[in-house]
């Protein structure tokens, strides 16, 4: 009898994964395929839902070409709040625009100044910030209002490929709570918000937990795939609580980082207890949620150096352990270089969409290989960020679990113990991440297993002890970190109107 196995999708930022994981909870088949992130002016972060779902045909197709024709539930994980606007026949109206763009200034700045914000925080447990979805709907309504007015349906990049595979639609849970329209403890639509906007919650299907059977596969895409017939499809899961579930995080004090095409801090607690410069979410497991961070820039920062400072090894598979092979010849500390990761704003903890990347301390010693190590550095100065505003609200951090694409670096990984001064677990199973998390989803759904069946499952490829002496210098240069932003905050914030011509980043005038 052919061997049964459930699978988990994950859309990313730069690409789609699948994994198909068995009934022991290993990983039998995997594919991947890379889709590109547009930011036509600056700020904007956008993507062709399209190439997500083509990406999505071809990394199904090849995991069940591999695995068999034994598939016996589906999960989708995705970006989270990414924004994709449907007509009324269905149709993708304009490109997503992403959990990370940052081209609503003004109408952040309306939407505090005609919403009661603390009510909002304390029902939702999330801030007016770049990152929610009704800014972006009023950007919406003031540059495309013929968008605005096709607009039937909104959906979450995951809601969206689940939408195409089954032909039902809904959103799952923390991509409304995150998008800013789900009151956390009763999970009823937060009104006010609709209110100010001037729609109804009808622009929204219905609100589904994660491991909640959503509907089943479509003949066309059982025709397309090798699906079986009537394949269960979950609601699916937000990206980074994926990520926290594939590492096992269901106990206080572990931490979690992902190192994606964005950077999440994953931490989890046993009650709705939110925190203005930290998002909150739904664990996947009932009962459970996350507190967490996400850092705009991570894995994305590092594909953009390659592309443009290191062409001519850009489009081969072993880049990156070239970059990181150069930077392992550069000390702890890159020669007093400090940047801040800020090249798409940042969410959090400063909750700053006209942040810009900086880099502090070049001279004519420095190299690309200089350059690149502080970038890695940066985003873990990035991450320490968030270690200290935990430690500030009474969550301290015991044991830090890194996974997802970024941590296969060795260089990373010790960087990031260095800079913390903890413990580093690598945590792999041949594949980890989101994609093995929401597979996870789809199984308890399956009943191939309950939800504490994953800790017999997370194993620890290598562990990263700290070295004393990097500790000691990274501590200095993350002073220097820390004290960069609020020096530059006003300078920072004019440059980014300067490259908008003056305005804000709507693009090109109509």
């Amino acid at each position: 009898m052919p061997e049964e196995y459930v699978i988990g999708i994950d859309v990313g930022t730069t690409a789609v994964k699948a994994v198909a994981v068995n009934r022991e909870g290993s990983v039998v088949s995997s594919a991947e395929a890379e889709h590109h992130l547009s930011s036509p002016f600056p700020g904007w972060a956008e993507e062709n839902p399209e190439d997500w779902w083509q990406n999505v045909l071809k990394t199904l197709g090849q995991v069940i070409r591999d695995a068999g024709s034994s598939a016996r539930a589906v999960g989708v994980s995705g970006m989270v709040p990414a924004l994709v606007l449907l007509d009324a026949n269905g149709q993708v109206l304009r490109p997503s625009i992403q959990q990370n763009d940052a081209r609503t200034t003004k109408e952040l700045a309306w939407l505090r100044e005609h919403l009661d914000e603390e009510a909002f925080f304390q029902a939702t447990g999330q801030t007016i910030n770049q990152q929610i979805v009704p800014p972006k709907l009023l950007w919406l309504r003031r540059h495309e209002p013929e968008v605005s007015l096709q607009m039937r349906w909104m959906l979450g990049s995951y809601d969206f490929i689940t939408f195409r595979l089954t032909g039902a639609l809904c959103v799952e849970q923390n991509w409304a709570l995150e998008g800013g329209f789900l009151r956390a403890e009763d999970r009823q639509w937060y009104l006010p918000m609709f209110q100010v906007l001037g729609i109804t919650p009808e622009v929204l299907p219905p609100a589904r937990r994660p491991h909640e059977i959503v509907g089943r596969s479509l003949a066309e895409v059982e025709e397309k795939t090798g699906l079986p017939r009537g394949t269960p499809v979950v609601a699916g899961s937000a990206d980074h609580i994926a990520a926290a579930l594939a590492a096992g995080l269901t106990r206080p004090k572990d931490l979690v980082l992902k190192f994606g095409g964005a950077g999440d801090v994953l931490y989890c607690v046993d009650r709705f207890l939110p925190d203005r410069r930290l998002f909150l979410d739904y664990h996947d497991i009932p009962g459970m949620y996350v507190l967490n961070g996400c850092m705009a820039s991570s894995g994305s920062l590092l594909k953009w150096f390659r592309d443009q400072f290191a062409r001519e090894i850009s489009g081969r598979e072993d880049a990156y352990q070239r970059l990181d092979q150069e930077a392992a010849g550069v000390p702890p500390g890159s020669d007093g270089l400090v940047v801040l990761p800020y090249f798409l704003g940042e969410k959090t903890p400063i909750m700053d969409p006209l942040a810009r990347g900086v880099i502090a301390g070049l001279t004519l010693s420095h190299t690309r290989a200089h350059v690149f190590r502080a970038f890695l550095e940066a985003v873990v100065y990035g991450f320490a960020h968030h270690v200290e505003v935990l430690n500030e609200i009474g969550h301290p951090v015991q044991r830090v679990l890194v996974m997802d694409k970024g941590a296969q670096s060795p260089l990373w990984r010790q960087i990031t113990s260095d800079v913390l001064g903890l413990p580093v677990y690598h945590l792999t199973r041949g594949h980890t991440g989101s994609a093995y998390g929401v597979a996870y989803v789809a199984g308890v759904a399956a009943g191939f297993w309950d939800w504490s069946f994953i800790e017999q499952v997370v194993s620890v490829n290598t562990v990263h002890e700290p070295d004393g002496s990097a500790h000691s210098r990274y501590q200095e240069l993350y002073r220097i970190y820390r004290e960069i932003y609020p020096h530059l905050r006003a300078d920072l914030h004019r440059l980014s109107f300067i490259q908008s011509g003056g305005e804000e980043n709507h693009g090109p005038t109509r």
